[in-house]
């Protein structure tokens, strides 16, 4: 059976109750195109397109499935490579920090990163 949560908190506090949970991890850059409120110059687009670097996890325990999506990171496709590594960095640093508080809560998972 499938339960969507919200947030990683969440799970973390259902782990500390003591039940045993495994975690999964797939990351994905999804491009999406937001739409900006035109300026007042023509060059001014009305889109524009980003991504979003996002964890989706697969909490498992017992016969129950959790998922929760998370966006580590946003950027604009027009970026500079050099910008969009910096994100990518931010993105994996926030990771950490999320992968050690499944550790502390004792949740079992492969780190990956972006």
């Amino acid at each position: 059976m499938a339960i969507e949560f919200g947030r990683i908190e969440d799970v973390i506090a259902f782990a500390r109750e003591g039940k045993d949970v495994q975690a999964e991890i797939e990351l994905r850059k999804q491009v999406v195109t937001q739409k900006v409120h035109p300026g007042d110059t023509e060059d001014m687009k009305s889109e524009i397109d980003m991504y979003l670097l996002i964890g989706v996890y697969t909490f498992r325990t017992g016969n129950e499935i959790r998922h929760v999506s998370k966006v580590y990171v946003y950027g604009v496709l027009e970026e500079t490579p050099g910008v969009f590594w910096v994100n990518v960095n931010i993105a994996n640093a926030r990771l950490k920090m999320d992968y050690q508080r499944l550790r502390d809560a004792n949740i079992a998972f492969e780190e990956k990163y972006f």
